[in-house]
């Protein structure tokens, strides 16, 4: 073993009506910069705090020496009890959160915090709880031209006037009666909304796709399985490694019409990099888990795509689990920035993957440059770095009616979608790390189109290796090395994760604490307990008056809800924390 996730505001005075929507109109008209994130940097824009989804921001009152002094500032309650996963917003004076279902989204008044501004509760379609593979989460909204976009659980995108939260449009973009729903964060890059499917444990196919900030039409669609014209796999295509290259893959590495019902789910983070004008986003597992089913290498689930936001062509694909036999899904967030490797500077993304493997790749052509575990891994005993891809232990392959025991990681991964952050002052990588094994036995399934499509049982080992279940790491991304980590060893850490300029790591656990770091020892400087489980992301913002601001949303479910489930246990919860000095 190697070593190493309008509707009608309160009633409020005219007077104060007014200065409410004065003030969300002067937000409407601003010029959002997230690529240059320091130009703004007492708001917080997007889900990753920029187009990097670095989770960095340079605000740095507070420090290592007065973080100790935090205490709570104010909290608004969402009145929703299921997992809360995403990030707040801030825009000017205005913090938007969006709840789990329902999907409601709240405008908070900053200069009169806990203050309502308007809400919207959209209609969503009830049948939807019932074919969410995880809870009914809502992982993320976007800002941009002064709305507020994101996915309803039912297979809609919705955006809302930030002035007042009336919606100004609403498009379907998947299908609820095949098993489609929609988790993930949109991203906005310049005017097109991106957004991708859920139900890959549903035998839906995958796909991406690109629609009018102004308007919510459909700019294009890509899938992710089939041939390449569907796929949008052109002559300007070049993945780096030989094993991802040929004609047809998403259709010849699939048995018969496999690859119609394969999964490859895109419902994880997206990233930009506005100088190579490429979005990079990962898929998820194949369908159905039961690999003896689908022979071949089942391209392109588990993979990380670099496509062109104007027109979805692909400019290189790298597939991270060829035949992925553990639900090891590569919809984990791709990183961005740029570092020194062998004393070359080289624009990379940084991937930290269900499979264990923590990967630095060149983002302009694929290129891994570094492959190292940041959990214990025993399903592969090294990377080939010549080929591109893990060795596999033919022991811990997965087969129908046979138990394989003792598969590390399990199918919740080394992490899960739970974003990590990088930290430039550092040039480190913080990891919020699960380390839990687990038993496999594949069965036979038969798809029918809107049911469940596994075709496994794989129950979680109560023991896990180095007795920890969960970490928060920080790692090199260099050279592929852990730096430091705080274990927990009773619960995996679920909850993203927050860096700043003070030089602080901020993230929150499953049993409801939120911690805060030494972003370059690890030492536990700072902690509140909070009245339910963590598995949304902290981040910080300048208040009105000028003070530094850190807030989460609370909220226990999701997969995280799974392992949150002893006697001891915190209670679900649906609540807004901000701190402050």
């Amino acid at each position: 073993m190697t070593r190493l996730r309008w509707r009608t505001a309160p009633r409020v005075t005219s007077a104060l009506l007014a200065a409410s929507l004065a003030a969300c109109a002067a937000e409407r008209g601003r010029t959002i910069d997230l690529v240059h994130r320091d130009r703004d940097p007492g708001e917080w824009f997007h889900q990753g705090s920029d187009y990097g989804l670095t989770r960095y921001s340079p605000l740095a009152q507070l420090t290592t020496a007065n973080v100790r002094t935090l205490h709570p500032a104010w909290t608004y309650s969402t009145g929703r009890l299921r997992g809360h996963e995403g990030t707040p917003l801030v825009v000017g004076s205005t913090m938007y959160i969006v709840t789990p279902l329902p999907d409601e989204a709240i405008a908070l008044d900053l200069t009169k915090p806990g203050t309502v501004r308007w809400k919207h509760t959209p209609s969503v379609n009830p049948w939807a709880e019932g074919i969410a593979c995880c809870d009914v989460v809502n992982r993320g909204w976007a800002y941009a031209d002064g709305k507020l976009v994101y996915n309803l659980l039912d297979g809609h995108t919705i955006a809302l006037d930030v002035s007042d939260g009336h919606e100004l449009w609403r498009t379907r973009v998947a299908d609820i009666n095949v098993g489609e729903t929609t988790t993930m964060a949109p991203v906005i890059v310049k005017d097109e909304v991106l957004v991708g499917n859920s139900g890959g444990e549903m035998g839906v196919r995958g796909w991406i796709a690109a629609l009018s900030l102004d308007n919510g039409s459909l700019r294009w669609r890509a899938y992710t399985t089939g041939p390449d014209s569907d796929v949008k796999i052109t002559a300007g295509t070049h993945p780096f490694y030989a094993k991802d290259r040929g004609r047809d893959l998403g259709l010849t590495s699939w048995p018969n019409d496999g690859w119609k019902h394969g999964g490859a789910t895109v419902w994880g983070w997206i990233s930009y990099d506005p100088d190579l004008n490429l979005i990079y986003h990962g898929t998820s597992n194949p369908g159905p888990w039961n690999a003896d089913q689908r022979p071949g290498d089942n391209k392109w689930s588990s993979s990380v795509f670099a496509r062109n936001p104007e027109t979805g062509e692909v400019k290189w694909v790298y597939q991270l689990t060829p035949h992925d036999m553990w639900d090891y899904d590569g919809v984990n967030e791709n990183v961005l920035a740029d570092i020194q490797i062998n004393g070359r500077t080289r624009n990379v993304l940084m991937h930290f993957d269900r499979n264990g493997y923590g990967y630095t790749i060149d983002r302009r052509t694929g290129e891994v440059l570094v492959a190292n575990p940041f959990v214990p891994v025993n399903w592969s005993t090294g990377f080939d770095m010549k080929a591109g891809v893990p060795n596999r232990d033919p022991a811990k392959e997965t087969h129908e009616g046979k138990t394989t025991t003792d598969i590390c990681p399990s199918t919740t991964g080394g992490k899960d979608e739970e974003p990590a952050a990088y930290s430039p002052r550092t040039g480190l990588a913080y990891v919020p790390a699960v380390n839990v094994c687990m038993d496999y036995t594949a069965r036979s399934v038969q798809y029918i189109a809107g049911t469940p499509y596994v075709g496994a049982n794989y129950p979680p080992r109560k023991d896990s290796p180095g007795g920890f279940k969960g970490a928060l790491i920080a790692w090199d991304p260099k050279v592929g090395r852990q730096v430091w980590a705080v274990p927990d060893t009773t619960y995996p850490i679920y909850s993203g994760v927050l860096t700043t300029g003070g030089d602080l790591v901020f993230y929150g656990t499953l049993d409801g604490t939120l911690r805060a770091l030494d972003a370059r020892s690890g030492s536990v400087l700072w902690e509140a307990k909070l009245g339910s489980g963590i598995i949304g992301g902290p981040m910080t913002y300048l208040g009105p008056d000028g003070k530094q601001y850190v807030a989460v949303l609370a909220g226990v479910g999701g997969i995280g809800g799974v392992f949150a489930k002893s006697p001891t246990a915190p209670p679900t919860g649906g609540v807004l924390w901000v701190f402050g000095l």
